[in-house]
């Protein structure tokens, strides 16, 4: 957060070197959260940033670190199936990463929401944990296939967590979460299908977070499955240009 709220970027090394140049671009972050990614858009040249996300609570995080930051930046506050209505704007780039599309009960409205936000020419940029990561747990030193491949929409996977994702020790009044596994392919077909063309797809073996147990930090807050481990797919990226 400090190098954020000092002029910097709080991106990662995955997303830092396949962005590509921000200069003089309209940015819109979907499911922004609390906004550093968005503010390190700016910092790192776009002409203008917007965040998106539906918690009031992320919201005015988000406006108060751009405040603290002296950073320009617009946050708006509404469901991501609601953006284009919400945003009254199209941009030259969508940015979507970490742990956003697994909350999403319709891959299909999502990939039609982010062409709607986007200019003819525009860009998407997904970075996401991938779904195979998803799939599996860690017991006995070993990870094993704990979920199947893609999760209908009526039939999300059901979780109750005490405290945050982020490592807050603080416990949540609200416990229950709803995910989705949404399969790469379903989600490229979807882009596709939205009016996109797919620029590029690559796999990760690294991630932003420490996904399990047996994990070594490999750069500034990226984690990989360490030596001796069965190596699966951790994270994976998708651009994509709307047509037209």
């Amino acid at each position: 957060m400090s190098t954020v709220l000092a002029g910097g970027s709080s991106l990662h090394a995955i997303e830092a070197e396949e962005i590509g140049d921000l200069a003089g671009k309209d940015i819109v972050h979907l499911q922004c959260h609390i906004g550093l990614d968005t503010l390190s858009l700016k910092h790192l040249g776009a002409r203008s940033v917007t965040g998106l996300d539906f918690s009031p609570k992320a919201i005015a995080a988000a406006q108060d670190f751009a405040a603290r930051a002296g950073t320009e930046a617009r946050f708006v506050e509404a469901s991501l199936y609601d953006a284009p209505e919400a945003l009254g704007a199209t941009y030259d780039m969508a940015l979507v990463t970490w742990g956003a599309i697994g909350w999403l009960p319709d891959i299909d409205r999502w990939a039609k929401v982010v062409s709607a936000v986007l200019r003819p020419g525009g860009r998407l940029y997904l970075l996401e944990g991938h779904p195979v990561m998803n799939q599996m747990e860690w017991e006995n030193g070993r990870l094993y296939a704990a979920f199947d491949r893609e999760t209908p929409a009526a039939q999300p996977l059901v979780f109750d967590e005490t405290s945050t994702y982020t490592g807050d020790e603080r416990q949540l009044q609200n416990t229950r979460n709803y995910e989705w596994l949404h399969p790469v392919s379903r989600v490229v077909t979807a882009v596709l299908e939205a009016g996109m063309r797919l620029d590029f797809l690559h796999e990760h073996d690294r991630i932003a977070w420490r996904a399990f147990p047996e994990m070594e930090e490999v750069g500034v807050d990226l984690f990989r499955l360490k030596e001796g481990t069965a190596k699966i797919p951790m994270a994976y990226s998708l651009g994509a240009t709307k047509l037209g």
